[in-house]
Order: C-alpha cells, then structure tokens, then sequence
C-alpha cells in the first residue's frame, strides 16, 4: 500500500524541524505511539525510519451524523504533535471541522484529491449516515451524506471510522431511531474499513491507528468485530484497578456511600467494565491522568454497540461474564466467600494430609529401626 505523493512533498519528520519540535520531541512520539501499538525494538524503528522518510497522506475526514467529539478528542491528545503534525500534515485535504477553506473551494480540494490520489488516500468518517426519507436528515452542498460517502469511498485506499456513530450508529441510531442512523460497514463493501468505536474514542488511540497505516503500509491487525487488537483486545475490567474488590465481592451500593469512599467496584451502580472492550484503564485520558473508573464513575460501555439501549445507565447489568448468565453481583461476592472458604477448607486439609502422611512414615521409619537394632542384637 505504497502512498503516491509528489517528490517534493515534505516528509513527516520534515514537518516537525519545521514546526520547531527537536529531534528528541520526535524520538519521544515515536516511542509513545509504539508503546501504545504495542510494538517491539524493531516495530518502533520502523515507526522512526517511516515518519522520517516517508511522505504525508492524503486524507479525507468527513462529518455526518455526530457531536464532532472524535475531531476534538484527536486535537486534545496528551502529546502536542499528534495534532500539529499528523493532523495538520497528513495532508488533510477536507474536513468540514478544521479546513480554513469553505463553500466552492472546500468541494474543490476534496475533489482534487479524490482525483490526483484516487486509490491512495484514506477516508476517515466520523458521524453515522441518515438513510430515512432519502438522507434529507443531513446534506452538505446539496447532496445527501450517503451520496458524499459513496462517491469518496470509490477511490479510498482505506475507510477508518472513528468513534461510535460511525463505528454502530450510537444514540442516533437508539430506538426508534427515526432517521435509521447506519454505520459505515453497512453501507460500503469492497473496501477495508477499520473501526476505532468510542464516545469518543482516546485521542492517541486514534493517533496509534494512523501512525501504523503510515508505517506500515496496511491497516493494523483487526478483532472478529473490525476493531484494532491492539487496543480493544481485553475489557476495561481486565485492566481496572478496582478488579481486586470486584473478585472478593466487595461493591459500590450508592455514590454516597462508604464504600465509593473506599473505592470500591462500581458494578452494582451501573459500571459496564466487565463487557466492554476499549482502551480506557491502561491509556487513559487527559495526558494519562484518569478515567471514568478512576474519577469514580462507572463505565458506560460506549464503545460496545446498542449501549444506549442495554438498559439504565445506572443500573447493574443481569448478566455477570464469568460467573454465568443469571449470575449477580450479589452472587459473585457469596461466591468469592465461598471459594475464598472451600480454598482455605482445602488447604486445610491438604495441610493435615501431609502432616499425617509424614507422622507416618516417621512411624514407619522409627519401627524399621527398632527392627535392625534388634537384628543387630542378634
């Protein structure tokens, strides 16, 4: 997936001496977004030698239906140069949010980069596409977003669709959802399309996903639901530090209550950690100060499909994962006692089994001395 762009056309590491970042503020992006790929030595030197050699891509960043959260969660990342230099020299031909330039000239750079990178530009979508009522719920320039959509994914390298709108339709597409809010994979075929879910997703999970396509040439390795594995391989809960109360039974009952003070698990007021898969506990949010768990609230599960209609926000989910479908909160602590008392009961046990089988054989040796001393005797 080689990306062509003129010779001229500055380098990634080119746009940084120029934006006055030092060498050293280059090495230290490039180590951050390999931590977060999750790559080895030789992964994070081919992150260095394609930032520094390779050329911007060309990209096209469209809005539909959405808060432009994505946008503003992408500019806001912990490390200035995920903005300056992979979103204001990516060569970002459109995007309706950030170009300076509007009406007439706004089409024509999209069209022109349509055309002059037809098969090499990547297409990112953020917002959900109204299909009810011929898309007359959300139209730019005259046409429909399912029109816009169509026309710049014919000659898209790659579609990545940020955030939850684009990735499941999210609250626009929550019952009854009048104007049939569709996500992207539902409407275009024959194209790889890398879904990054969230409301909104991390800014610098959102950057690691550029960063890979550049380095690489390809799209990251996906999950059975399109989604990056680098970073939507294990549940918030696998990775959230209130997991330790959660395994001994010990839970939130209301936000005011002793327990929230003692930082316990908040299962019971509504945390949907335990099923859903995102990034949130290990790289966090506000250049890695918190998360919604840490700050004491729950996890919402926004990015999972069809959270706004899996019950109250606040209220506890009926199934448990790992402890069986009718499995509660209230079961998993009897249980985590339980197994905590049949652990200590056992070890009980094992503990008297060996000291009897040692009295034992002590016994035994001590009857087989007798004997050879009586032997000797003899």
């Amino acid at each position: 997936m080689s990306t062509i762009a003129p010779k001229s056309t500055p380098t990634y590491y080119d746009e940084v001496v120029r934006k006055g970042y030092t060498r050293r503020d280059f090495a230290k992006f490039c180590a951050m977004m390999g931590a977060y790929l999750g790559l080895s030595q030789s992964g994070l030197a081919q992150v260095t030698d394609a930032l520094k050699t390779k050329p911007r891509l060309p990209v096209i960043w469209l809005h539909f239906q959405e808060c432009t959260c994505c946008s503003e969660s992408f500019i806001r990342s912990s490390h200035p140069m995920v903005a300056d230099i992979l979103l204001d020299q990516i060569s970002l031909d459109y995007t309706e949010t950030l170009m300076a330039a509007s009406g007439f000239q706004a089409e024509e750079a999209m069209k022109n980069t349509m055309e002059k990178y037809k098969g090499e530009y990547i297409l990112c979508v953020e917002g959900s596409v109204p299909t009810a009522a011929d898309g007359v719920y959300c139209m730019i320039g005259g046409k429909t977003s399912m029109q816009i959509l169509e026309e710049a994914a014919a000659g898209a390298k790659a579609i990545i669709a940020w955030g939850s709108c684009a990735c499941n339709g999210c609250v626009q597409a929550a019952a009854p959802n009048p104007t049939s809010a569709t996500p992207i994979h539902k409407l275009v075929s024959g194209k790889p399309i890398i879904k990054v879910p969230g409301c909104p997703p991390i800014g610098e999970v959102m950057a690691g996903v550029i960063v890979h396509v550049v380095a690489f040439g390809r799209i990251p390795e996906l999950d059975g639901l399109g989604r990056p594995k680098a970073f939507y391989s294990k549940r918030v809960h696998d990775t959230c530090y209130r997991r330790p109360f959660y395994d001994a039974g010990l839970f939130v009952e209301t936000f005011d209550d002793e327990n929230a003070r003692k930082g316990y698990c908040l299962y019971k007021v509504g945390c949907k950690g335990p099923s859903t898969y995102n990034a949130c506990g290990v790289t966090k949010w506000n250049n890695g100060t918190s998360f919604p768990i840490q700050s004491g609230h729950g996890c919402f599960g926004c990015s999972e499909a069809n959270y706004w209609d899996n019950g109250r926000i606040y209220s506890r989910a009926s199934a448990f994962p790992g402890f069986g479908i009718e499995a509660t909160a209230d079961k998993v602590g009897k249980v985590a006692l339980g197994v905590t008392a049949v652990a200590l009961a056992a070890h009980a046990v094992a503990t008297n089994v060996r000291k009897q089988n040692l009295i034992h054989n002590l016994e035994k040796e001590g009857q087989q001395s007798e004997k050879d001393l009586d032997n000797e005797n003899i």
